[in-house]
């Protein structure tokens, strides 16, 4: 008797839909399904940009040779192409470069026409309108809309 209520017990248990648990230990047999966000970007726009940042790191390397404390954490193309004129940019470049103790007009100017055939990134950066930059734009978008 004691047997078969401890046998009800844990029978009750393991049924129990609480205590169920399916593939991948989501509650409820439910499997869990794993998102996958994809978004088409010009592949070439891409490789170009890469290409301009690997040239940029190249060439800060050699002009802070011996100095690279002083070097600039980065340089953000995005906010470069979202300055209004080229002579913006150049102030902007050579406001980065301000510690840099060898010639940087070439740099500069080699730089400004690098950015000339390129085009700031939709989507890859930009505020949202709650202000919260954790965000996707997407992601945004979905907590700000009214239900």
């Amino acid at each position: 008797m004691a047997a078969q209520r401890l046998g009800k017990r844990v029978l009750s248990k393991l049924q129990a839909p609480s205590r169920a648990r399916g593939p991948g230990g989501s509650p409820g047999g439910l499997q869990k399904r794993h998102a996958r966000v994809t978004v088409k970007y010009d592949r070439r726009e891409l490789q170009r940009r890469l290409d301009v940042e690997k040239w940029i790191d190249g060439r800060l390397e050699e002009l802070y040779r011996g100095r690279e404390a002083d070097m600039p954490d980065e340089v953000n193309i995005d906010e470069l192409l979202e300055l209004e004129s080229e002579e913006d940019r150049s102030r902007k470049i050579r406001g980065l470069l301000k510690s840099c103790t060898n010639p940087t007009e070439d740099f500069v100017q080699e730089l400004l026409v690098k950015l000339r055939g390129l085009h700031k990134q939709p989507g890859l950066r930009q505020p949202s309108p709650s202000g919260d930059r954790s965000l996707s734009p997407l992601q945004d978008r979905a907590r700000t809309a009214p239900p």
